[in-house]
């Protein structure tokens, strides 16, 4: 073959995909930006694909014809788990795939894999993910490079992408005010009104149709791989799509000017977008999918907490009435307001490296983007394709038979208060099950195969009936390359990418473990969690046998009491032995009776100098996932709390502050008794009045609240009823925020105060419980310290 007919190899990133049907076929399109740009792949005639019982084949072909729909049924060396032999079935279209595979099953028959989709199957079956290499049929287009009859395979790229910040302003009816983009490329503020003059670049339009034309344009020339926004689905595009609608114009924000199409979910009411070509990835949604937890997920506290700035508004009382007043009588004042709240977001992104992370969670597992959450896609992504070449189908979904698998081992604490507490943890301990003890979906249905006795050598016994394949699985390994990925990754001090396998790794275990994964299985997750008991279960025997105390144990985390005071030099040895005894005693119980190789590795986390593990209110037993412990590292003392009151919103800042305080002292041997009092008499006196707010978020609409309500909704009631008064907007009717505080009358809300505060409920409700905790671990009582002192002297 002569080389210049060699096609030229293009590669790339992936940023969207679609299939659809076109004249009796499909055409799937993928998106992928390389450094030329975007480029738009074609792949034509790909066939819709599912599996059904071999012995069924006469009925599916009659179901077929009845339908009208051709189809082709070939012998596949494929079963399903339940070992029936299975053919696949090819369609033309994808309506016509599920119309056929809809049919079937209403007939019972069994139909496997139909809800995969074409554009999934087809990269997935490549081993696509994230980067791709590709050839075919180039064709010019203008601003980007078009593909037809393209071919793909994997490859490796790291994409630099174009990213827009997005965020709108509007009044309550929902009409646009103003348009904020903030990009590398080009920041502006696109906003209706006759021009005037302002700091902040504005690009002024007549009237709310020509906004959305700019916006189009602007998309156009500046062409955005990414779009990222604070909310930016469920508000600012579900907007636009309402407006576009409206004004009946389509709005073609997707590249090759294809439209952007919204959609509602029918129960969560949660929006989607899709822009063929574009990404649009969601702060908050990202956050949470990258583990991030905050107090409160508003942008103006978000920022705060981890940029240490905020928004430009003041009036939070009322938000609303002060952008309207600066759309009205100050243009450029909001357009400087709306164009800060995109500079935030892109300096969340950038600081917490959330596009980093969506592009190396891509590579690792598959799945787009802008996935949301996605453990179990990206666990189907990964398996499916090695689970076919093994000879399998993979199961339907079925939630019916669904039995729930033991949580995390948690053991009953001995409370007390402590010197000298260490903190083992099992590192990764699932994923190290998984590994060590050979657990995977395909390894179970092979293992129950074996005899056990017969070939007692070959199946790896789990619990409830699971017995796992010595051989035959795929999941050990992967763990294992995400395992050294995330080695790697952590000594180059990527925490992007280190992030993103934790969560990758420590999701597998979670997936098998969820009715909503076609693999779950009991057995499987089982297999986890009760070897996980039995690992704890084991691990406090042997510390327990060295003549230590274990007061407390969760999950992977096990607490030992070394029955004494010890300096950090000499904590540090010990918990070193520990951990070595501990190893070398997994290594070699499971190399004897199971013949397997330990992957278990428990390391030593923190040395309490001074530990409290309090009882549960009221009673004599200790809690459970609350403590508090002094810890010093290099001269720096800090305490830790887990799970008090002082870790909590639904705490005052004054119970806060006292808790801090207060174990402070006990911690460090000090009488509490003087600064107890003086806190108290301060609280009565009305000294501390600023301390006393409560913050609690309304779950639900303020008109849901029926049964029984809860202070917080008193109070926003009563809110709303002052500002219908005072000819203010409601601000509590649909969920929110409210700050309140209770009064003699009851809790009123902190910006209408009218009643004097109820201080006995304060000491009794926020200082009490904060005490009780841990005085009587040094033979104190809160109520004789807080009570009046008589006049005896």
């Amino acid at each position: 073959m002569n080389s210049h007919h060699q096609p030229k190899l293009d590669h790339g990133f992936l940023l969207t995909r679609q299939a659809r049907d076109v004249s009796g076929s499909t055409q799937i399109e993928l998106w992928v930006t390389n450094e030329q740009g975007p480029c738009q792949l074609l792949i034509y005639g790909e066939r819709p694909v599912f599996f059904i019982d071999k012995q069924t084949e006469q009925d599916v072909s009659a179901c077929a014809r009845k339908l009208q729909i051709g189809v082709e049924i070939k012998n596949v060396a494929l079963k399903s788990f339940e070992q029936i032999p299975l053919c696949a079935c090819y369609c033309h279209t994808i309506r016509d795939a599920q119309r056929l595979a809809n049919a079937l099953k209403e007939q019972e028959v069994l139909v496997l894999e139909d809800d995969i989709r074409l554009a999934d199957r087809y990269l997935m079956e490549r081993f696509i993910r994230g980067g791709i290499e590709f050839t075919g049929t180039e064709q010019a287009s203008s601003g980007y490079q078009k593909v037809t009859q393209a071919k793909c395979r994997t490859g490796h790229y790291t994409p630099k992408l174009n990213v827009v910040s997005l965020d709108i302003e509007c009044s309550e009816k929902g009409l646009l005010y103003s348009i904020g983009l903030d990009s590398p490329m080009d920041s502006r503020v696109i906003m209706v009104g006759p021009p005037e003059p302002s700091e902040t670049p504005v690009q002024w339009v007549n009237n709310e149709r020509d906004l959305l034309a700019a916006l189009v344009a602007w998309f156009e020339q500046y062409d955005p791989d990414v779009i990222v926004g604070w909310n930016v689905i469920d508000f600012d595009f579900r907007l636009l799509d309402k407006r576009a609608q409206w004004h009946q114009i389509k709005l073609k924000l997707g590249r090759a000017q294809q439209p952007m199409f919204f959609r509602s979910s029918s129960q969560t009411q949660q929006g989607f977008i899709t822009l063929p070509g574009r990404v649009v990835m969601d702060g908050i949604d990202t956050l949470k999918t990258a583990t991030y937890h905050f107090r409160s997920w508003s942008l103006e506290s978000v920022s705060q907490e981890l940029l240490g700035e905020g928004k430009q508004i003041h009036n939070v009382h009322d938000r609303m009435a002060e952008i309207n007043e600066m759309y009205r009588n100050d243009k450029p004042s909001l357009a400087k307001y709306n164009l800060q709240d995109c500079v935030l977001v892109n300096k969340i992104f950038s600081k917490t490296h959330l596009l980093e992370f969506a592009i190396e969670r891509s590579r690792l597992t598959g799945v787009e983007l802008d996935r949301v959450g996605g453990s179990v896609a990206s666990f189907t992504n990964l398996y499916l394709p090695q689970l076919h070449r093994a000879g399998y189908a993979a199961p339907n979904l079925h939630s019916e038979n669904w039995l729930a698998s033991p949580g995390g081992y948690v053991m009953d604490s001995i409370p007390n208060l402590y010197d000298s507490v260490l903190v083992l943890d099992f590192k990764s301990l699932y994923p190290s099950i998984i590994r060590s003890f050979l657990i995977d979906p395909m390894g179970l249905i092979e293992g129950l195969k074996l005899e056990i006795g017969k070939q007692s050598n070959q199946a790896v016994p789990g619990f409830r009936g699971g017995q796992f394949h010595r051989t035959q699985h795929f999941l050990p390994k992967m763990i294992e390359e995400l395992w050294a990925a995330r080695d790697i990754a952590k000594k180059n001090n990527e925490q992007a990418f280190s992030q993103a396998i934790k969560i990758i790794m420590n999701s597998f275990y979670g997936v098998l473990g969820s009715s909503g994964c076609r693999f779950f299985d009991t057995r499987l997750a089982s297999s986890i969690t009760m070897r996980g008991h039995e690992i704890m279960k084991k691990t406090k025997e042997l510390i327990e046998n060295k003549g230590f105390q274990v007061i407390y144990g969760d999950t992977d985390s096990t607490f030992v009491s070394l029955n004494g005071q010890y300096s950090d030099q000499q904590a540090d040895k010990v918990g070193q032995e520990l951990v070595q005894y501990i190893n070398h005693w997994w290594q070699s119980h499971l190399e004897q009776e199971y013949q397997l190789t330990s992957m278990l590795e428990i390391e030593y986390e923190t040395h309490y100098q001074k530990f409290l593990m309090p009882t549960i209110r009221g009673a004599e037993v200790g809690s459970k996932k609350r403590y508090a412990g002094l810890v010093t590292k290099g001269g720096d003392e800090r305490i830790v709390f887990k799970g008090l009151e002082s870790a909590r919103t639904d705490w005052t800042p004054l119970a806060q502050r006292f808790q801090q305080q207060l174990y402070s002292l006990v911690f460090h041997g000090e009488d509490p008794s003087h600064y107890i009092r003086e806190i108290v008499e301060q609280t009565q006196a009305g000294e501390l009045d600023e301390e006393l707010t409560y913050q609690k978020r309304l779950r639900r609409r303020l008109d849901e609240y029926q049964k029984n309500v809860p202070p917080q909704v008193r109070a926003a009631r009563m809110a709303d009823e002052i500002n219908a008064q005072l000819g203010r907007p409601l601000q509590y009717q649909n969920r929110g925020r409210i700050e309140y505080v209770i009064t003699l009358n009851g809790p009123e809300p902190k910006e209408y105060l009218r009643s004097p505060i109820d201080y006995q409920h304060y000491i009794d409700k926020q200082l009490k419980p904060v005490a009780d905790a841990i005085l009587p671990f040094i033979h104190l009582e809160f109520k004789q310290l807080s009570e009046p002192q008589l006049g005896l002297f």
